[in-house]
């Protein structure tokens, strides 16, 4: 753990309010897998991330709430958050390539993050860095192979300086993740690895220090149940908030729910 402050409960709403009216200013949808991931993202990068340290975005599609909370460390302002999927922005809908010096690379085609994440971190080991990799994956990529490829390639080399996080919202684009491509309990298939898992309420604060502060002689898996749309009512564990823009009635709605939180 750095020596950063720790987040407050109203640090989260504020974060979250934020988040809330980038993407309503902005007209764009995705909202519901970033409230999800917001609240690990925060821990990570407020608590946990030392300068040299690597984040890797594989859920490229939460783009928002990396941007969020970058904006809440200072290293984006709001000026940069009212560009948030315009045009030459910036901020695209999938992390950039360059511009941004905290995103290392660009992501979205899911699947690929753990694959950079595994390849980084083995490049520090051969550059003798004292540096960890942590990447957010989503449950619905562990349906691609490339992941399981990634994680193959990971425990061979016995990369203990990656954590991997995965969003298990039990939500994707077309369903739950159950009726897309059955990988219901996911961690029981990733026991048969060499790894520590630990499974926690991806929306706990303290669950989720808890384990990033744990320090295993294996490479990490936290799974965080998280909630698609955390937070809103009317959001919440609803597929269709994969891709809704929120309107001005709804927006008001959601800045009601999260002060209540």
């Amino acid at each position: 753990m750095t020596d950063s402050k720790k987040l407050s409960s109203e640090d989260l709403k504020r974060h979250r309010k934020r988040l809330l009216r980038m993407h309503f200013d902005s007209g764009v949808g995705h909202i519901g897998g970033n409230l999800s991931a917001l609240d690990a993202m925060l821990v990570v990068f407020h608590e946990f991330l030392a300068p040299t340290d690597t984040f890797v975005l594989s859920k490229g599609h939460a783009a928002g709430a990396l941007y969020v909370t970058l904006w809440g460390l200072g290293r984006l302002g709001d000026d940069d958050l009212k560009q948030f999927h315009g045009e030459d922005t910036l901020l695209p809908g999938h992390p950039p390539t360059i511009g941004i010096p905290d995103i290392r690379f660009a992501t979205g085609s899911l699947g690929h993050g753990l694959s950079l994440a595994a390849g980084t971190a083995l490049g520090l080991r051969f550059r003798g860095e004292n540096s960890r990799v942590f990447c957010l994956t989503s449950d619905g990529e562990w349906q691609e192979g490339s992941t399981w490829e990634a994680l193959i390639f990971a425990t061979h080399h016995a990369l203990t300086n990656v954590t991997i996080l995965i969003d298990h919202n039990e939500l994707q684009g077309f369903g739950t993740t159950s009726e897309v491509a059955s990988m219901s309990r996911l961690w029981t298939h990733l026991e048969s690895f060499d790894v520590d898992i630990l499974v926690v309420d991806g929306h706990d604060p303290d669950a989720l220090r808890d384990a990033l502060s744990a320090t295993p002689d294996r490479l990490r898996i936290i799974v965080m149940k998280t909630v698609k749309g955390h937070g809103v009512s009317f959001m919440e564990n609803r597929m269709e908030w994969h891709y809704l823009p929120l309107n001005e009635v709804q927006y008001q709605t959601a800045i009601r729910d999260i002060s209540s939180l």
